[in-house]
């Protein structure tokens, strides 16, 4: 096969990608039985929880049997971890197997270590290569990896591109000027950074009197970390500013680097089926929800030896589909995470995630897009305050821009909010993820 012939193939892995749905049921059973005796027999942890249970690697004959087995979390990793230093005894592989590990900032202090044997990592490498060759990356691209390689999971990522071919860019986080400067000399034509990023960057480019649109060759952005490259007013806005195409990228550091992202049809995140058994399921009975209805996003990895990861509640909010997409991949798409059980407010009884605020503000003329939310509580009442920056210096239509977004966030919420306008560049600005709720109360119910 040429090189040329290569580049226009359609499908990294056309008989897997596009295989029927039934297929990808009897694949993943396979995979789940061998992996379920994998972590009985060789993980001390496992043993013990599945004892503890009641269940056995074997009474697992469908799917559905998988709801038997019990629940793993964040917590039980960093207990384990300290009990059994340094990676806990989660781990189905002797330590002289492992040649990689990530570390997860970890919101609670001590970082969580993520384990890789060789394979685990040559097998998370061509998933992420599948993944860049669905969003129309190409061997004759030029790809800027613009994420930390400080012990995160997203750095290795940029080797997914390398095995595509891609002449790949190692910037990790640079200093805005001089990543442009990067962007400009080698006319990279794809990067990956998060959503907030990209949208400063543009703009920083702006101020510095660089269009990104005609001064820089980048048409692709990849964009993790925050729900914002899955909210359209968000995506178009990053996409209008660069003159680019926004693909959305999942991926959570207890697993491996991105789990799911969106193809060139940007409708919803194809997800790593052969790879990780995801279930969604109702917060309060632990049942599965419906197709495309929202629910916790639990996961179970499939052929992860150095650390097997069963039923693991990653607290994130999101809804799936399996209906088949428009470029012919068969896999379950992710429609979004719609925030987070522990970042949903609920004020005065109704739920609201900082994604649904994201979209009413990106959605608006008049406002820059950058937001926060500022929570109080007055007399045992939550009070709901969205601060919002305006797009440009002058303030004479504060009042009308206030009342409108006012009325757009109750019409779309059932919220009703105290608006502030503020004037542009007042919020802090996040190089990594953007922190976009500042909650007073004293106590959260």
């Amino acid at each position: 096969m040429s090189h040329h012939a290569a580049d226009d193939r359609r499908y990294w892995d056309a008989a897997l990608e596009t295989q029927s749905r039934a297929d990808w049921d009897a694949l993943k059973l396979a995979l789940l039985q061998d992996h379920l005796r994998l972590a009985y027999a060789q993980s001390p942890f496992y043993r013990q929880h599945f004892d503890a249970a009641g269940v056995r690697p074997e009474q697992l004959r469908t799917l559905d049997d998988l709801r038997r087995f019990p629940f793993t979390h964040k917590h039980i990793l960093r207990e384990r971890q300290l009990a059994v230093p340094p990676f806990g005894d989660l781990l189905a592989a002797p330590e002289r197997d492992i040649v990689y590990v990530s570390a997860s900032s970890g919101s609670t202090g001590v970082p969580t270590a993520s384990p890789f044997t060789a394979r685990d990592f040559d097998d998370w490498m061509d998933y992420e290569a599948r993944q860049f060759w669905s969003s129309g990356l190409r061997p004759h691209d030029r790809y800027c990896h613009a994420l930390n390689f400080s012990l995160f999971v997203g750095g290795p990522c940029v080797l997914g591109a390398q095995k595509l071919g891609a002449l790949s860019i190692h910037a990790g986080t640079l200093p805005s000027e001089r990543l442009l400067a990067v962007l400009r000399q080698f006319q990279a034509t794809a990067m990956w950074t998060t959503p907030s990023y990209a949208w400063h960057l543009g703009e920083t480019a702006l101020k510095a009197g660089l269009d990104p649109r005609s001064e820089l060759a980048v048409r692709r952005i990849f964009v993790a970390g925050e729900p914002g490259g899955s909210i359209p007013e968000t995506r178009q806005r990053i996409e209008a500013l660069w003159g680019a195409k926004v693909y959305d990228y999942y991926g959570l550091s207890d697993i491996f680097g991105s789990c799911a992202g969106m193809c060139e049809e940007q409708d919803g995140l194809h997800w790593a089926e052969d790879h990780i058994l995801a279930e969604v399921l109702d917060p309060e009975t632990g049942l599965p929800v419906a197709d495309g209805e929202r629910g916790e996003l639990v996961l179970t990895t499939l052929k992860k030896t150095a650390r097997p990861l069963i039923r693991f509640r990653t607290g994130d909010i999101v809804s799936f589909t399996t209906e088949p997409c428009r470029c012919g991949r068969t896999s379950q798409r992710m429609l979004g995470t719609h925030g987070r059980l522990d970042d949903m407010l609920i004020i005065k009884g109704v739920n609201i995630f900082p994604s649904d605020v994201e979209a009413v503000v990106r959605a608006l003329v008049g406002f820059n897009g950058e937001y926060r939310l500022v929570v109080e509580r007055e007399q045992h009442l939550d009070r709901l305050r969205v601060e919002a920056e305006r797009a440009d210096a002058s303030p004479h239509a504060d009042g009308e821009l206030a009342a409108q977004l006012a009325r757009q966030l109750k019409a779309v919420t059932g919220v009703s909010a105290e608006v502030a306008v503020l004037a542009p560049d007042t919020l802090p600005r996040a190089t990594h993820k953007a922190k976009r709720v500042e909650d007073r109360r004293q106590q959260v119910w």
